[in-house]
């Protein structure tokens, strides 16, 4: 299941800035999604750099902007919040993947 929200942003000089809020829900365990997320953003994937790690959480900065998740189990499902700027694209192919 994915559900989408676009933000915008101000930036400084009158522009907007784009912001991807996306959740989704798997079967895979919290672990597993947390070691598909720094396969897929990380060295070797995209190569962000990760700039903050926890069981939890996981930030990714680099290109000009960010990727951050936010993991956690519900039931039998593990709920993911994908929140980022300048990766949408890559951020909703990540999700798509996920089982």
């Amino acid at each position: 299941m994915l559900k989408c929200q676009v933000f915008r942003t101000p930036k400084p000089h009158g522009g907007r800035l784009n912001m991807l809020n996306l959740e989704v829900k798997t079967k895979l365990k919290q672990e597993e999604v947390v070691s598909r997320a720094k396969k897929f953003f990380g060295k070797g994937g995209l190569g962000l750099d990760l700039s903050e790690e926890n069981p939890a959480c996981l930030s990714f900065q680099g290109g000009g902007g960010y990727v951050t998740a936010t993991i956690c189990s519900e039931g039998d499902k593990t709920r993911i919040d994908l929140v980022t700027q300048e990766w949408d694209i890559q951020v909703k192919e990540f999700a798509s993947r996920l089982p």
